[in-house]
């Protein structure tokens, strides 16, 4: 079994000075965490694979396929493998869990 908590994955995320932090990777499944700033920019281009976001904390609006939504904590979103989005007008710091399926970059 793998078990993971949020606080340890903010600390390694900001460690690795990164925006993403991959925490899991199995053959059909890969998750991570990401961070955006408030007024930030989303720099992700289209994925391969199926991905599902779900909010954790935050407030900003999501671009699909050229539909805008907003989000907050608890929002869940499905993006299909090939399509455009991505994150825009950032309001609060946003935490983001990633599910891709199969792993991502299983389909590059």
């Amino acid at each position: 079994m793998q078990a993971f908590h949020l606080t340890d994955l903010l600390r390694q995320r900001a460690d690795a000075n990164k925006l993403y932090l991959e925490f899991l990777r199995v053959p059909d499944l890969s998750m991570g965490l990401y961070l955006l700033p408030a007024g930030g920019t989303d720099p992700q281009s289209p994925h391969t694979e199926d991905e599902v976001y779900y909010v954790v904390s935050g407030r900003a609006k999501i671009r699909v396929a050229g539909e805008d939504r907003d989000v907050q904590a608890g929002s869940i979103v499905y993006v299909a493998k090939n399509v455009e989005h991505s994150f825009h007008s950032i309001e609060e710091e946003l935490r983001v869990l990633v599910f891709f399926a199969p792993a991502e970059y299983t389909n590059r």
